[in-house]
């Protein structure tokens, strides 16, 4: 999946992939989110996003997104959503990263959803290290 200048928010995309992680197919994630048939109350502003602006929200979900702005602890959560795992978060001061195990294709897919401002460098075999372009 490549991104197609769509935009979403971060917490938009987390609750797109939390939807993808339980399963849902992409026509579900269309007709089920519009439709406001959502697994809990805290799905509202995706449905709000679907309902409000319906051709960026089915271009994310069937094209894919980059994500309006990312938070370090925003990243971490989008790969443990979106991957299953959970990464490495890493909060001193000046030295703000996610370190993560992804393939190559994950590491893309990562690369394609991440807002401006960050950069993915390998930290050993098969390990990312996910950090902000300027400190």
């Amino acid at each position: 999946m490549t991104t197609t200048g769509t935009k979403l928010s971060q917490w938009d995309a987390l609750l797109l992939e939390t939807l993808r992680s339980l399963g849902w197919t992409n026509e579900e994630l269309l007709g089920k989110v519009k439709a406001g048939e959502l697994p809990e109350a805290k799905y509202g502003a995706l449905a709000e996003l679907a309902n409000n602006e319906p051709e960026t929200y089915e271009t994310a979900v069937t094209q894919g997104y980059q994500i309006k702005y990312n938070t370090v602890r925003g990243i971490r959560s989008w790969i443990a959503v979106r991957f299953g795992r959970e990464p490495e978060l890493r909060l001193e001061e000046g030295q703000e990263a996610v370190r993560a195990a992804l393939s190559a294709e994950e590491k893309e897919l990562l690369a394609s959803v991440l807002s401006y401002g960050w950069a993915i460098r390998e930290d050993g075999e098969g390990v990312c290290l996910i950090e902000p372009i300027q400190r």
